[in-house]
């Protein structure tokens, strides 16, 4: 059976502190689980792409073809909102019927409900039921085999 794929939709592609700090981390989780992570700064930002003229319209559509391509979807949901990109990924993610996972340590909450702890529709993807298992609040939850990705990667049924 092929790996499965994982799109890493996160913003920390944009600060070298980011790059050198919490999306290392990230990936190495994410393929101790098993994953092939598709992160999109390494795959589809590459330095000579960045400097030929198109390059954003090239990026956003190698992006967008990676997110339909991937067999699921980790999006890290930091910030008050968070990354317009990756909420923009996520709809993809959720239009298509990807498996969806959500990232945030951010401790602030950014909502319009008591329910969830950002806007109700970032968790269109995730069931009603249950939407905690799909939901990480730190890297080290990420391995947790209870946890919906674990699951997912071992081909278990999730809610």
């Amino acid at each position: 059976m092929a790996k499965k794929t994982l799109y890493l939709a996160s913003p920390y592609g944009f600060s070298l502190q980011q790059r050198e700090g919490p999306l290392p981390d990230l990936v190495a989780a994410l393929e101790a689980v098993g994953a092939e992570v598709w992160e999109p700064f390494t795959r589809n930002n590459q330095p000579e792409m960045l400097a030929s003229p198109g390059w954003a319209y090239r990026v956003g559509q190698n992006d967008m073809r990676d997110v339909r391509d991937a067999s699921g979807f980790f999006g890290v949901v930091n910030g008050c909102p968070p990354d317009e990109g990756v909420m923009v990924e996520l709809g993809m993610a959720v239009a298509w019927g990807k498996p969806v996972f959500l990232f945030r340590d951010d401790f602030r909450r950014s909502t319009d409900c008591e329910a969830y702890p950002l806007n109700l529709m970032i968790f269109t993807g995730l069931p009603e039921v249950g939407w905690e298992s799909y939901f990480y609040t730190s890297i080290d939850e990420i391995g947790d085999p209870e946890k919906a990705l674990a699951r997912w990667m071992r081909d278990e049924p999730l809610p």
